[in-house]
């Protein structure tokens, strides 16, 4: 409709400039003299880009036509996109739930599953095209990840990833520096004939000083309280790379590949102090420990798809697929105790692997005008091992402890098969598909506690959504999936974890799948001044896996199982309004309530929960754009406690030059509590225990980035997206993430 709009101005425009000059000039000049591109030169089309694309299955949020992109990380970016939530310790939330898979241009990319904060947090998002949340991914993606996909589109140097016959190359350089780190790099796009190529390079390095944490543990049946007390500093490097290729070897036939390695590296100090009281049995003590940790997380991914065409419309295509992610990780902890107790120095190193390979095949079927199906097969390989090695100091030398390391080994096998409907009928589109996948997995104890064991299940997975849209501006839809999240090493793995000794932790073998209902009902409408979406969801699972402490012989501690009954029930509003013709206003956010009980343990939570994200965009003289942003967050529920909210706010300043080849931008975020930090509370108990923690996390800052674009613009090159949809991905339980796996903020001595 915009397209129609400009159209018509334009020949309005023409038409009455044209006519009057032409009367002015000459009323006999004959209309074959006439210097069209003479008026062609003095008219401009301008056409604005909405942010968010709205689908019945899914919703895109358009990064690179933020102007805070470029001053911005992706984790800053999460909050502005609807249904997704990020807390003040940086997890994120979709729907409600951290249940959720992250693709990277449309394959899944485990490292950044299993860090996501961690990574998005350090990230440009000046790098990322699009954020897609994809909350019915239908029967051709896996059924892995409770509530859906997060996809990230990677963005080249032009914003573009269609094909052009432009010939050339152009590249973008970018960089920020603040007094919390730095990031730099560079992306690229190229097309020569055939083939076309484009890449992303970045580093960035974050430093976190004077973290401090406290905490209060209460045993109710021995009358004793346990405090703690610690300062942290983190360090955090962050690198990622990509070079994606696509070439059309003639009209039917088109072979793309792929190669990207990232990797982080994470390192803190600590040095916690403890105090222990009124024990009936236990007399008082204190104590105190130097810390050190590390963890260095690297990951592989390649892959290569070939298409063929059946037809020269290319309605009728089948795709084979292959991808490799190998991902390597490496941690290890100090802990030297100062203290006159029995407590021995300990040294912890851990060496978990995983290499999973993928085939797929997909074949996509034209049935009639607007209708379609989709037929496809998979098959996945992951191998995983975890080597847990436990020593104990003796002086400056530390030997072995046997009894308490783990060689752990967990091989999957997955095969699956789906068959899809798709009909686009005028106003009415719908979509539903049947998925089966059956996995077999194989655990070995090569070293350590444990009974080797085998698992051979199959779960049949529907999908189905519909979409009306009842205007051009408009779209309703209303989506059914049910999906799954199988448990995965971490989890599984029996390795009892001693390196926090007043918080041990293990898993537990024998984890059956997560199973997750959802329904979903959206409806959304946009206009040259308003868009607005409002979506409604409702999640069922009835073996929720979740973590949970208890306190026994004088030890917490903290394991997993399939114990929680979760009925989740959200609303989440996105608004983008155009209220004057320089003045844009922002809003998105999120209202839900958690009902969450477990038999077994005897306990139960719920709680409403708020998300509000609220932003200004000022168009200044001189062509400055001001963007002033607030984010609020409540409480949020756990079975076992609560987590408290927190205000922070987010200003940007930027300015382009050179025809929008050079820009330049200055941001600010200050938390709203005292000293402008960020003060988090959780809480936590259990029938014989109570746990109180408090963190403030220093978080002004103040940065500067500058990003320069040159080459031939108009280069649009493809951008090679893998065909392989796979989404068998390790979950992070919370307190992973609490210790680096899933939150930008790495603590250690969580949940204690």
């Amino acid at each position: 409709m915009r397209r129609q709009i400009s159209t018509i101005t334009f020949l309005l425009f023409i038409c009455i400039n044209g006519f009057s000059q032409v009367v002015n000039d000459s009323l006999v000049t004959p209309y074959d003299t006439i210097d069209w591109e003479r008026y062609l030169d003095q008219v401009t089309i301008t056409a604005v880009k909405p942010l968010i694309k709205l689908e019945s299955d899914k919703l895109s949020y358009d990064v690179s036509n933020d102007v805070e992109s470029k001053s911005s990380t992706v984790l800053d970016m999460l909050r502005k996109v609807p249904m997704v939530t990020v807390d003040g310790q940086d997890n994120i939330s979709v729907n409600g739930s951290s249940s959720y898979k992250v693709y990277v241009n449309g394959k899944p990319n485990p490292m950044f599953s299993t860090n996501a904060s961690q990574i998005f947090k350090m990230l440009p998002a000046s790098t990322v095209s699009k954020i897609e949340v994809i909350t019915n991914p239908g029967a051709k993606y896996d059924a892995e990840g409770a509530v859906g996909i997060l996809n990230i589109v990677m963005a080249d140097s032009s914003s573009g990833g269609s094909s052009s016959s432009l010939d050339g190359m152009t590249a973008t350089l970018r960089g920020t520096i603040g007094n919390r780190g730095y990031n730099g790099g560079v992306s690229f796009t190229a097309h020569e004939g055939k083939l076309s190529l484009s890449g992303n390079f970045m580093s960035a390095y974050q430093r976190l000083s004077d973290i401090s944490q406290s905490s209060v543990r209460n045993v109710f049946s021995e009358s004793s309280t346990l405090t703690q007390s610690l300062k942290t500093t983190q360090r955090v490097h962050f690198m990622l790379g990509n070079v994606n290729m696509n070439y059309n070897l003639d009209s039917l036939n088109v072979i793309s590949a792929s190669i990207g390695l990232s990797g982080f590296r994470v390192k803190n100090r600590h040095n916690p102090t403890m105090d222990y009281s009124g024990g009936l049995s236990n007399p008082a003590y204190s104590y105190s420990y130097e810390g050190m940790m590390s963890m260095k997380n690297i990951s592989l991914d390649l892959s290569a798809d070939w298409q063929h065409y059946f037809n020269s419309s290319h309605t009728e295509y089948i795709i084979l697929s292959y991808m490799l992610s190998h991902s390597p990780q490496e941690s290890d902890i100090s802990q030297r105790y100062a203290s006159s107790l029995p407590i021995p120095d300990i040294y912890n190193e851990n060496h978990p692997l995983s290499t999973e390979q993928t085939v797929q095949l997909d074949y996509t079927l034209p049935l009639s005008t607007g209708q379609s199906m989709n037929f496809g097969g998979k098959y996945i390989n992951r191998r995983n091992k975890s080597l847990s090695e436990y020593y104990m100091y003796s002086g400056e030398s530390k030997h072995i402890d046997d009894g308490q390391t783990s060689d752990f080994r967990h091989i999957t096998n997955i095969g699956a098969a789906y068959a899809e409907y798709e009909a686009n009928l005028g106003e009415f589109s719908a979509k539903g598909g049947l998925r089966y996948e059956h996995t077999w997995q194989k655990v070995d104890y090569v070293k350590g506690l444990g009974e080797d064991f085998t698992l051979d299940y199959g779960n049949l997975v529907p999908s189905l959504s519909f979409s009306f849209r009842p205007g051009l501006t408009k779209n309703l839809g209303l989506t059914y999936n049910m999906r799954i999240s199988r448990p995965g090493i971490t989890y599984l793995n029996p390795y009892i974890n001693r390196t926090n000794p007043i918080n041990i932790s293990y898993g537990n073998s024998d984890l059956d799948v997560e199973k997750n209902h959802n329904i979903g009902l959206s409806f959304g409408s946009f206009s040259n001044n308003l868009m607005y979406n409002i979506s409604f969801h409702q999640s069922f699972c009835n073996n929720r896996i979740s973590d949970y402490s208890y306190y026994s012989e004088g030890q917490l501690y903290t394991t997993y199982g399939n114990i929680v009954k979760d009925r989740t029930s959200s609303m989440s509003v996105f608004v983008n309004w155009l209220a004057l013709s320089k003045t844009r206003i922002m809003l998105n956010g999120e209202l839900s309530y958690s009902d969450l009980r477990s038999k077994r343990l005897a306990q139960e939570n719920h709680g409403w929960s708020e998300s509000l994200f609220i932003g200004v965009q000022q168009t200044l003289p001189w062509e400055l754009k001001l963007s002033l942003n607030g984010v609020i967050n409540s409480k949020s529920y756990t079975l076992q406690g609560w987590s408290s909210g927190f205000q922070i706010g987010i200003a940007t300043l930027s300015k382009s030059f050179m025809d929008d080849r050079l820009n330049v931008s200055l941001q600010g975020i200050l938390g709203f509590n005292k000293g402008c930090k960020l003060n988090i509370e959780t809480y936590n108990s259990g029938l014989d225990f109570s746990n109180h923690q408090r963190i403030e996390v220093p978080i002004s800052q103040l940065s500067l980035s500058v990003s320069y674009t040159f080459g031939n613009t108009k280069v649009r090159a493809s951008k090679h997206k893998s065909r392989i949809e796979n989404d068998f991905t390790e979950r992070q339980s919370e307190q992973e993430q609490m210790s680096g796996g899933g939150q930008g903020t790495v603590i250690p001595g969580q949940g204690m």
